[in-house]
């Protein structure tokens, strides 16, 4: 799979039918692997817990928020990526403290 490159601001997965089934697009599969291969999560909102999640690309250290913009989909419909400004992320996640928590900005 392809990491994040300097230009890309946002991903946005798209569910298609195909073959008689409705799958994730091959966007959807790279936001995957990108979560589970390469990205460093930070933290879970406060408010909206797994739905919005914060990760920073260890590469380039861009912030960067997961969430499910079609949530009135079945399990909220297809994964979107979109890379945050550290004040954004602040002023939404917050800075978290403990020995468990990362800094976000």
């Amino acid at each position: 799979m392809i990491k994040l490159q300097p230009n890309e601001i946002e991903l946005t997965g798209s569910w298609v039918f195909q073959n008689g089934q409705i799958v994730r697009d091959i966007v959807c599969e790279r936001i995957e692997w990108l979560i589970n291969n390469h990205l460093i999560k930070l933290t879970d909102s406060l408010l909206w817990g797994a739905w919005e999640t914060l990760f920073r690309d260890p590469d380039d250290n861009r912030l960067w928020e997961r969430n499910f913009p079609q949530s009135e989909m079945q399990g909220g419909g297809p994964p979107r990526l979109k890379c945050l400004a550290p004040d954004v992320a602040k002023q939404k996640y917050g800075s978290m403290g403990g020995p468990e928590s990362r800094q976000v900005v």
